[in-house]
């Protein structure tokens, strides 16, 4: 089994022509308002290859929520863990130019109140994979790894979006996803302080 931990949002693209410059204002095609969120989309992708699938976040009592979640529960991704919570559902505002290059501010609303405690501890152990990343409180997704570790499970940490990790963290961890501009934020120690478990 896979457990995801992480975020649930709604995003709002808008296909440009060109990024606008700051300041700038440029007129794009129609929108769409589609599901995401880093731990939605790790939920979903790991449903599709065929693994059973709980999802542990949070979203709003907001319409967007609906929209969030519809896909996910569609493919049978459990979300029993997703609690609703007084803040909206987080959102990404997402430009997208005819290069393929794009511009996104997240507004992570309800995914603020992602706990640690969310996931009990009969899900956690030799039998479940924990998939992480940085969209939700890092501090509670280093607490569900150390648990999920002391169980004696495997974890995966996603470093996007692009935060710090404490090094004492990664001893915790199994596989580290990131790209070059994510491992550049780590301290100059940080590529040093990874075991790997055989």
């Amino acid at each position: 089994m896979i457990v995801v931990f992480g975020s649930v949002n709604v995003d709002l693209i808008v296909p440009v022509p060109r990024l606008p410059r700051p300041g700038e204002t440029v007129l794009g095609n129609d929108y769409a308002l589609l599901p995401g969120g880093k731990g939605a989309n790790q939920a979903l992708a790991a449903r599709r290859a065929g693994a059973e699938v709980v999802l542990a976040g949070a979203v709003g009592g907001d319409s967007f929520a609906g929209i969030a979640l519809d896909l996910l529960r569609r493919a049978n991704v459990d979300t029993r863990l997703v609690r609703i919570v007084e803040q909206p559902t987080g959102c990404a505002a997402i430009m997208v130019s005819s290069a393929a290059e794009n511009m996104i501010a997240v507004a992570p609303g309800a995914n603020s109140s992602t706990r640690s405690d969310q996931v009990p501890d009969e899900l956690l152990g030799a039998g479940t994979t924990l998939v992480t990343q940085m969209e939700v409180p890092p501090s509670e997704t280093a607490l569900l790894i150390r648990r999920q570790r002391a169980r004696g499970g495997y974890s995966l940490l996603n470093l996007a979006p692009a935060l710090p990790v404490d090094t004492a963290l990664l001893e915790e961890i199994d596989l580290v996803v990131a790209n070059e501009g994510e491992a550049a934020v780590q301290p100059a120690r940080w590529r040093f302080c990874a075991k790997g478990r055989g």
